[in-house]
């Protein structure tokens, strides 16, 4: 097995995570081939989410996943399996989303079936990412009236 490639191909991933996380949105396009594909299995947004190329998978998530959303991806336990310039993976996961605007908090679970691409670059890139949920469970910011939060990264801080 190429342990060099199984090392980038991990390391986009985390990538691709991180990005989503600190709202990276420049950045995150360079974890995309540029016909990538989407697929976001998640009952939250009343239907399944299938998206086509980096712009479109981009620009979903920043116009959803604004500043008023803090989201924690956790993946772990990869199966990759490369042939050449080609990969598969899959990746258990877990998430946390609090949407303060919407009073919610969303958590879940599910295994990401990727795909990836090496480009001309050398670089591996992920040609197509999705999900289907083991579970999510929804719950109200209102019920948790004792809780408060100490930090928010994109919350207006306070003018000293």
């Amino acid at each position: 097995m190429d342990l060099a490639a199984l090392e980038e191909i991990r390391r986009v991933k985390y990538r691709y995570l991180r990005c989503v996380d600190l709202k990276l949105w420049d950045e995150m396009t360079e974890v995309f081939t540029p016909g990538a594909t989407a697929n976001y299995g998640t009952p939250a947004m009343g239907k399944p989410l299938d998206l086509a190329g980096r712009a479109e998978i981009v620009g979903f998530l920043r116009k959803n996943l604004g500043p008023g959303i803090t989201t924690v991806h956790f993946a772990s336990q990869p199966e990759i399996d490369i042939d050449g310039d080609t990969a598969a993976g899959t990746w258990a996961f877990e998430d946390t989303v609090i949407a303060t605007e919407y009073r919610v908090v969303i958590k879940g679970a599910a295994f990401y079936e990727d795909r990836y691409a090496r480009g001309e670059d050398s670089r591996w890139r992920i040609s197509h990412t999705g999900y289907v949920r083991t579970y999510e469970s929804t719950m109200s910011l209102d019920d948790l009236p004792s809780l408060r939060f100490t930090a928010n990264r994109w919350a207006p801080q306070p003018t000293p």
